[in-house]
């Protein structure tokens, strides 16, 4: 399928050149360099929150962004429950390389606990250490999966976006000024669930343009499903390509941006 002309030079800024994944990272000028060392964290790719809602009703929160860095990019995340006496917060922040690799993944309990969890590169392999608390033993797991396996953790939907740029750099194409994206043309992906500990296969496909209701209007969206162990997963992406609606339909959980 040809995207209209109009998207094209967005498309290709999303995933060409602003999101550090899937590009090479250019060599920065010195101001650049300058406000690096002073701590300057890169330019933002996204940004926001979306609400989680389970049956109709909203359960919870999560705050985002994605900035692209000089050597890769970072993907920050923070999930609160919603109407909970014992409001849960977790946080989570990824590393990944220029080309997309894994450089680290660091997970922590806010509240009610205290529990964290870090994954890095070991060798050629991943190793994840955790534990339930300061004090409490620490755990460790190495899993044998390549630095390129897809980040996919409970809690934290925009580890799902970053997966679909992932899925449409590497199946769009521009030719003669036009991006096509295959409709219904599945490419697997391996991702590992730090909190479940468990590492599984998935696919994704894209399934054109299609309208639905979104913040009390009708509006046309792209549409990707992610086919997971547990189920189908749906996902809507704007001109830009940034998730505004995910779908599980096996969990009656929708979550929606902000």
């Amino acid at each position: 399928m040809k995207l209209p002309a109009r998207r094209t030079n967005t498309f290709l800024v999303i995933i060409i050149t602003a999101l550090a994944c899937f590009a090479s990272v250019q060599e920065s000028a010195a101001s650049d360099r300058d406000k690096k060392e002073k701590g300057h964290e890169g330019q933002s790719v996204d940004s926001g929150s979306f609400g989680v809602f389970m049956s109709g009703h909203r359960v919870g929160t999560e705050k985002f962004s994605i900035d692209q860095t000089n050597t890769g990019s970072v993907i920050r995340s923070e999930f609160k429950t919603e109407n909970d006496p014992n409001m849960a917060v977790q946080d989570s922040v990824l590393e990944l390389t220029s080309a997309g690799d894994i450089r680290r993944y660091e997970w922590k309990e806010v509240s009610p606990g205290k529990a964290q969890s870090v994954i890095n590169p070991n060798s050629e392999f991943l190793n994840q250490k955790w534990s339930a608390g300061p004090g409490e033993k620490e755990h460790e797991q190495p899993y044998l999966l390549p630095h390129s396996t897809n980040i996919l953790d409970d809690y934290f939907f925009i580890h799902r976006e970053v997966l679909v740029w992932r899925f449409l750099a590497a199946t769009c194409k521009q030719e003669k000024g036009q991006v096509q994206c295959p409709i219904k043309q599945r490419t697997q992906f391996g991702s590992l669930n730090p909190r479940q500990h468990a590492s599984s296969p998935l696919s994704a496909q894209y399934l054109g343009r299609e309208k639905i209701a979104y913040k009390g209007n009708q509006q046309e969206f792209n549409k990707v499903e992610l086919n997971m162990e547990s189920g189908p997963w749906y996902l809507w992406l704007d001109d830009q390509f940034k998730v505004v609606r995910i779908l599980i339909e096996g969990d009656n959980t929708e979550v929606v941006r902000d």
